[in-house]
């Protein structure tokens, strides 16, 4: 008991300390954690049992972080800025997010985070069907009482087959206007524009800055996401570029001058191994019979193996 105890405290202990990393960076952006206003979703770790949180706690402390920014969505296509309007992806967005899966199909994954726009959630269940441990991704809906029984999962067994999906308009892209760039370069003068798309705290009108984008995305990656992958569990975030750009920016401790020459291509996976506290980025995982993404780390090589010996 009393063995559990002290495990328990220093859990504690270092979800706060990180917590208050949040909100002392060395960037100009000061983190804050979210408040009770904020929009919350269902807690993806039930209310366990003293035997199950003691089991979580004997874990290892090492966890698989994966990020994808979204296949290529009909507004890319077509010169848009697209912000935050909800628009699907390509037929081409369609391909990049299941190639995304074969990349990360040998990572585990316990849990997956996305924004509230199709674009990212399709990416992120496209990306699963290719997963060799076959587990089915569910979107958790927390927005009533109804919605929560409706979408409720009564068999354990099925539980343990499933991986929860949950969305949060946190994550969701950079506000911008919706223009054509071309359309925006005309209106506003292209040196302008290149101002607001390249600064990192001038917003354009009608829209966010990055830094804006920043302070919601990493407040809920501090709040939400992190005390899971402190627990263990191996997380992907499948969102945008700017609100990963955001999130990239905590994790390798950019400055906001750094974040701003940080490019993420739709459809590539990258991995982070969060072990001790600390955050490594591992790149991206090149493919299923690429050896080297196996020996990153003893962990991942044991997953590896074990999705090796399941049957087919």
């Amino acid at each position: 008991m009393l063995l559990f105890v002290i495990h328990l405290l220093d859990l504690l202990l270092a979800v706060m300390l990180e917590r208050t990393l949040c909100q002392s960076t060395g960037n100009k952006l000061t983190f804050v954690i979210a408040s009770a206003s904020q929009t919350s979703v269902s807690d993806p770790i039930p209310t366990s049992s003293r035997n199950d949180l003691s089991d979580s706690l004997k874990k290892s402390n090492e966890a698989s972080l994966i990020l994808i920014r979204h296949g290529e969505s009909l507004w890319n296509e077509k010169n848009l800025f697209t912000g935050c309007v909800d628009v699907p992806l390509t037929k081409k967005g369609v391909e990049e997010a299941i190639e995304a899966g074969k990349r990360i199909s040998n990572i585990p994954v316990d849990m997956i985070y996305t924004s509230s726009l199709i674009r990212a959630q399709m990416t992120a269940m496209l990306a699963m069907t290719q997963h060799r441990q076959q587990k089915v991704p569910i979107i958790l809906h927390d927005e009533n009482e109804r919605a929560r029984k409706w979408g409720h999962i009564f068999s354990e067994e099925t539980k343990k087959q499933s991986i929860p999906v949950i969305t949060a308009w946190q994550l969701n892209e950079r506000m911008k206007e919706c223009l054509d760039k071309q359309e925006t370069a005309e209106r506003y003068g292209k040196e302008q524009v290149h101002e607001w798309r390249r600064s990192y705290d001038i917003p354009p009108p009608n829209g966010e800055s990055l830094e804006m984008c920043a302070q919601r995305a990493v407040t809920y990656f501090c709040d939400e996401i992190e005390p899971q992958l402190f627990i263990g569990k191996n997380v992907m975030i499948a969102a945008h570029g700017n609100s990963l750009r955001s999130i990239i920016m905590y994790l390798e401790k950019l400055t906001s001058q750094e974040v701003m020459s940080l490019e993420l291509s739709t459809g590539i996976p990258l991995l982070y191994i969060f072990k001790e506290g600390r955050f490594v980025r591992r790149g991206s995982p090149v493919g299923t019979t690429e050896a080297g993404v196996y020996a990153y780390t003893k962990r991942l090589a044991q997953y590896r193996q074990k999705l090796d010996e399941m049957p087919h």
